[in-house]
């Protein structure tokens, strides 16, 4: 394998780049802004589980494989930690499936008072899945680019890709804010920059912008126990004494985007006793790109030049992914695991 290029190191580019660097092969990770995980990546609520949630599409062959990867991954990296605290839901949101299974438990209000104490009124049941997890996805994915680099990975800030460069019908590179950068694969994970980037092979990649508001915010450490999905807002606590809230997402001005943080900070302090000395540290709205049939992962053209990863729940698979791809990358095999992601070849 000869020098790969990687587009966008939000949490998957990050992830990519380090499983390749880490096998040993040239990699450049290029990113548009000054730091990594500016985009969807550090507006995300990052909660992982394999359990729960919606799969679409090949994600269903991945899931097994989300836990022991994050695992795999707090071994490799200093200072990343996964938070194990399980999880409560009695949302009705579609997102969360909230039957009872394997590994998922139908408990009533005494065990809900038990995991989150600081909880005004349980309600008489709800769901908990004792393996749910979550990360802080941007210190996860500036560990990821810094043992990228350790392992001799070039990354490239302030670097706006702008088109793939194509030579004799084969694309040999990008072009982008600093010139040319060559390459014998170029592995797009640019979110829903994608198709766009895309748009010269005519390649058919539905990849929709799904906005959400996400609030962070003060609190005393401890404040809420497990990630807790309540039907009007979701929350956990990210590290001590700072939460992350995910509330319906509204459209407007910014006035408005104030007054919905405004209001998830007054659910903290209405439905956690202890919750009235919080306060709102800020508000974020990212754009998650959302495959329409679930992830697409692979190449798209038949010379094997174009590569492509995007997919909701990218906190949750990108270790999995970054390890798969690099591994079909080096040794040019497909991964049957990702069988049921790919992409239409061009």
């Amino acid at each position: 394998m000869s020098g790969v290029v990687v587009v966008g190191a939000g949490i998957v580019g990050s992830s990519v780049a380090y499983h390749l660097a880490r096998r040993g092969g040239p990699v450049t990770l290029l990113e548009q802004g000054l730091a990594p995980a500016c985009g969807a990546t550090g507006a995300a609520f990052a909660w992982i589980s394999s359990s729960g949630g919606h799969w679409p599409g090949g994600a269903q062959d991945l899931r097994e494989y989300v836990l022991t990867d994050h695992r795999r991954l707090e071994a490799e990296l200093p200072h990343v930690t996964v938070r194990r605290t399980g999880s409560l839901n009695w949302s009705d949101s579609p997102v969360q499936d909230a039957r009872p299974g394997p590994g998922r438990f139908r408990v009533g209000r005494g065990d809900i008072a038990a995991l989150e104490p600081n909880l005004r009124n349980p309600p008489g049941q709800a769901l908990h899945i004792p393996s749910d997890a979550g990360v802080d996805p941007t210190a996860l994915t500036r560990a990821l680019v810094a043992a990228a680099r350790a392992h001799g990975a070039t990354v490239l800030y302030n670097t706006a890709v702008t088109s793939l460069q194509v030579t004799r019908g084969r694309v040999t590179g990008v072009l982008s804010s600093a010139g040319l950068h060559t390459a014998t694969t170029v592995v797009l994970t640019a979110g829903t920059d994608i198709p766009e980037l895309c748009a010269p092979l005519s390649a058919d990649l539905p990849i929709a912008a799904s906005p959400a508001t996400l609030v962070r915010i003060a609190a005393p450490p401890g404040l809420v126990r497990t990630i807790v999905a309540l039907p009007d807002f979701e929350v956990r606590e990210v590290r001590d004494g700072d939460l992350l809230m995910v509330v319906p997402h509204v459209e407007g001005p910014a006035a408005s985007f104030e007054q919905a943080a405004q209001s998830a900070l007054q659910h903290v302090r209405t439905n956690f006793r202890g919750g009235d000395s919080c306060r709102l540290r800020g508000y974020s709205v990212g754009r998650r790109p959302m495959p329409a049939n679930g992830p697409l992962i692979g190449h798209v053209t038949h010379d094997r030049s174009v590569y492509v990863a995007a997919m909701h729940s990218a906190i949750a698979l990108a270790p999995t992914v970054g390890r798969l791809v690099a591994d079909e990358l080096v040794t040019g095999r497909p991964a049957s695991e990702l069988q049921r992601c790919r992409p239409p070849l061009r």
